[in-house]
């Protein structure tokens, strides 16, 4: 692969609305950093109540000429959608990389598997069929119409500017509904291009708008009478308060939180796989992600083997600019982040764990003022543990052993968070019990990142999700519809006189 083209604009980054970018008036900029040299790159301009109302005004005006469309016709539209996002795919990728610092490459992959869900959404006459039933009562038929909601919200977070925007809005077009976008304030760029390609594809101005903010942005779209449903994606206490609030105003909500995903490793494991396997999903993308793997749960003593080769390899991490297309790891989205978890490696040692490999304090040459730590390795973790309890967020690989695969199962099982999890094991035994008994949303076998594929569906148990639906797949077409009922009979059908009694079968 030839060097990818950085994103190096320098324009303020302003809202989608109607149809055009806009500034607004709000008089509030925030800063974009560029996470591998730590300087501002651009300004995003923060929404204020004018904006929400604007953006919201939009989506409401263009809604009812979007629902009466076709869905074979929207279809075409997402269709020619598809066809720019994958001319473009490396522009997107580049301006990832730029303001959230993921490495090139899997800045790349976040795209592709955003990509996946567009296709899945040009699928939206098939999707959109419902059931019926003939002669459900002497004369009277009976059929589901699935009808959009109306406007509808989506507030995502930084660690996939792309894909986690796409989880909600190709499902929600396709279905009818328009759409505003609440991306996030630290990597503002890519909803910018993805609006204007929607524009390009033929999209009608006003079905989607992107709104850039923060917390008045997003309790604007939380209490606004035209919203009618609210996805998020982020850490479990605002999903708590995204959940409660939207609800509280007579919204659906849809409200993905925070994580803290184990591994269990059984002692018949394929060690070389395993290890592969933890410090890709512990260090891939410095650990900002959902699906991270933070916990090994080390059976046996499969962990004495397994420790050193983690260390080794966490030593040798490629950790550099992520635009370098043989880096490993690039830097964390903000000072402020990188503190923050490189504040957990020194609780962790504080606690008691055995700091294994130490990655605070990591320089990148001629990156010194880039917000970069290095992957830290930690052994003889307990679930008394903060480190073990909270999600870190960051490069960090907690290790806890335990004796058999009764104690893994249960270790996981008793953690608040459960949005994913892994088991490697060679035994189809303990496979097919591990994936029937664990208590986790998504689960791997010899997969340590088990992200269903578009049509499947994507979300976790407990305190991981708030809400009844899972993301995109037929879960979000259930989400982003309302079903009708229409029961029918005709004039000949009807019997004369008036019915007192419950309508039954006859």
């Amino acid at each position: 692969m030839s060097a990818p083209t950085p994103y190096t604009a320098t324009a303020p980054v302003g809202h989608w609305i109607a149809g055009r970018r806009t500034e607004g008036d709000s008089g509030r900029r925030q800063a974009v950093f560029n996470p591998a040299t730590g300087q501002v790159a651009r300004e995003v301009v923060l929404a204020g109540a004018d904006e929400v109302n604007a953006a919201v005004a939009a989506a409401a005006a263009a809604f009812p000429a979007w629902a009466e469309t076709p869905p074979l016709r929207r279809a075409r539209i997402l269709t020619a959608f598809l066809g720019l996002l994958n001319q473009h795919r490396d522009t997107l990728a580049a301006m990832i990389t730029a303001e959230h610092g993921k490495v090139f490459t899997d800045a790349q992959g976040e795209v592709t598997r955003g990509i996946e869900i567009v296709e899945f959404a040009c699928g939206a006459p098939q999707l959109l069929k419902t059931d019926y039933t003939d002669q459900v009562g002497t004369g009277i038929d009976n059929w589901v119409l699935r009808q959009p909601l109306g406007v509808v919200a989506g507030i995502t977070p930084f660690n996939f500017p792309c894909m986690v925007p796409m989880w909600m809005f190709p499902v929600a077009l396709a279905c009818g509904n328009t759409f505003v976008l609440k991306p996030s304030e630290r990597d503002p760029s890519p909803s910018l291009f993805i609006a204007d390609l929607l524009k390009q594809a033929g999209l009608p101005d006003g079905v989607f708008n992107v709104l850039q903010g923060d917390k008045l942005a997003v309790d604007g779209l939380l209490t606004h009478p035209d919203v009618k449903a609210v996805s998020f994606v982020g850490s479990t206490p605002i999903a708590q308060y995204i959940y409660e609030t939207g609800a509280r105003h007579g919204k659906r909500v849809q409200a993905l939180g925070g994580a803290k995903n184990h591994m269990v490793v059984m002692p018949d494991a394929d060690v070389e796989q395993a290890v592969d396997a933890l410090i890709g999903a512990a260090y891939g993308s410095a650990g900002e992600r959902c699906m991270a793997i933070s916990v090994a749960v080390l059976v046996g003593d499969i962990a004495d083997t397994i420790v050193p080769k983690l260390a080794e390899r966490a030593r040798t991490l490629k950790i550099r600019n992520g635009m370098e297309l043989d880096a490993e790891m690039g830097p964390i989205v903000t000072r402020e982040a990188r503190d923050r978890i490189e504040g957990y490696v020194a609780l962790g040692v504080e606690e008691g764990a055995t700091l294994v490999v130490d990655g605070r304090g990591h320089q990148v040459p001629g990156h010194e003022g880039g917000f970069f730590t290095g992957g830290t390795l930690f052994d003889h973790v307990t679930p008394a543990m903060r480190i073990y309890q909270e999600e870190i967020f960051g490069p960090v690989l907690a290790c806890v052993r335990v004796k058999d695969f009764a104690e893994a199962l249960a270790l996981v099982n008793s953690h608040v968070y459960a949005n994913g999890v892994a088991c490697f094991t060679s035994d189809g035994g303990i496979a097919r019990e591990f994936s029937r008994r664990v208590q986790v949303g998504m689960v791997g076998i010899n997969v340590p990142i088990p992200v269903p594929m578009a049509w499947h569906g994507f979300g976790g148990w407990k305190k991981s999700l708030f809400g009844d639906m899972h993301a995109y797949g037929e879960e979000g077409v259930r989400f982003y519809t309302k079903q009708k009922s229409v029961m029918q009979r005709w004039p000949a059908s009807i019997a004369k006189g008036a019915e007192f009694v419950m309508p039954t079968a006859k």
